[in-house]
This record gives structure tokens, sequence and C-alpha cells, in this order.
């Protein structure tokens, strides 16, 4: 009786091994759209003076290549190549009963960024519709080199013409797939990716939260 219970689960398992190869279905596409990046600001006052910085960012471009493999109806692996470029204004000024100083700074920043993400659909291939969500980590690194000084008095503490970051993120995401027929697919995905702050670092005094990286971006991909 054991013999032919361990023959069955042996069974099943090399069963369920082969229909799980067999619906694996590699994949590779590129999205385009535009990525927006958090602010961030701090003040601190004392008795004698009061600092006050912050940064705005602009939208920018963004750029995904993907691929993957379907590994179920509803379970896929995916990796990307995430590039985004978007300018910012820095702001810093300090006051005191003695002197005040400010500054203002334009600048540019671009990420490039290698993430691994694991995909849940909602719906089987089948399906025309393929809602999903997805999660993932990764590496992103970050370069900012200044643009113009817009504005200064005194003597502030200036951050560094150009600065880089490598640091780990996390990304979530949800969209969605359109099969357009039996090999290309439509999709739309809307992502947020979360990693330390690299500017927020550079203000002065320096700002508390972490930097958010949100992307609207949609393109095609193809089954392989």
């Amino acid at each position: 009786m054991k013999t032919r219970l361990f023959v069955l689960v042996l069974a099943g398992v090399f069963c369920f091994g082969v229909r799980l190869k067999a619906q694996r279905t590699p994949f590779a596409g590129g999205l385009v759209g535009i990525s927006a990046l958090s602010a961030d600001g701090r003040s601190l006052t004392t008795g004698s003076e009061a600092a006050v910085s912050l940064y705005k960012p602009e939208n920018g471009a963004a750029l995904n290549f993907f691929g993957g493999v379907h590994l179920t109806d509803f379970l896929s692996l995916q990796g990307s190549y995430v590039w985004n470029r978007n300018r910012l204004t820095l702001t810093a000024t300090r006051t005191s009963a003695a002197e005040g100083i400010y500054y203002e700074v334009s600048r540019n920043s671009t990420q490039h960024s290698v993430i691994g993400d694991l995909l849940l659909y909602f719906r089987d291939r089948r399906s025309w519709a393929r809602p999903y969500l997805s999660v993932g980590s990764g590496l992103v690194r970050f370069t900012s080199k200044e643009q113009a000084l817009l504005a200064v008095r005194g003597t502030p503490q200036l951050p560094p013409q150009e600065f880089k970051s490598n640091a780990g993120a996390l990304r979530v995401a949800v969209g969605i797939d359109f099969n357009l027929n039996s090999n290309w697919s439509f999709r739309y995905s809307f992502s947020e990716t979360i990693r330390r702050n690299p500017i927020s670092e550079q203000l002065s005094p320096p700002g508390q939260r972490n930097l958010a990286n949100f992307q609207n971006l949609f393109g095609f991909f193809i089954r392989l």
C-alpha cells in the first residue's frame, strides 16, 4: 500500500512538473511613459535662528525594457531595466539675528534601475484583459548634476556640483495586459519605486523622507 502511494505521489509530481513546463512562455517588451519623483523638505528653529530646505522635482521621461517568463496562468517572473530623467530645484535658507543666507539651484537627475519582479495575474492567459499586481526589488543608481545657480546670498552650504548614489529599492506596481493576438500584447503599468533619498541628504538641513519614483508606463510585449 505504501509503495503504491509513493508511486502515485511521484507520478503526480512528475505530471505537475510537465504541465508547469508546458505552460511556461517567455516574453519580452518595452514601455515608455512619465516619471514623477516625490518632494521633500525640512525646517529647524532654535532661539537664535531658523533654517528651511526643500527640493521640487519636475515630471520627466521614463523607459522600461523587460523580459520574463509566464510560469502559469496566474504567476510570472520578470526582469526589468528602467531609466528615468527628472529636473530638480533645490532651495535652502538660514536666518539669524546676525545674517540671512539662502540659495536656489537648478539640477538634473537620472536613475538607472535593475529590478526583478514577481507578477500575480487575476485572469488566465486565454482572457483578452489580464490585470495584475507585482512586487520586486533591485538596485538603483542615482546621478545628479548642477545646471544653474539661480540665486545666492551670503555663503550657504551648496550641494556638490555632481553626486551619485547606489542603493537597493523596493518596487510595487499594478497594471493590465491586453492580448492583441496570439503573440502580441499591450501593457499599461503604474509603479512606485522606493529607495533611500540621495537628494534629501544634500539639503541643509537634510530632509528625512525616502525617495519615491512614480511611473505611468505603456507599451507592447511579445510572447516568444
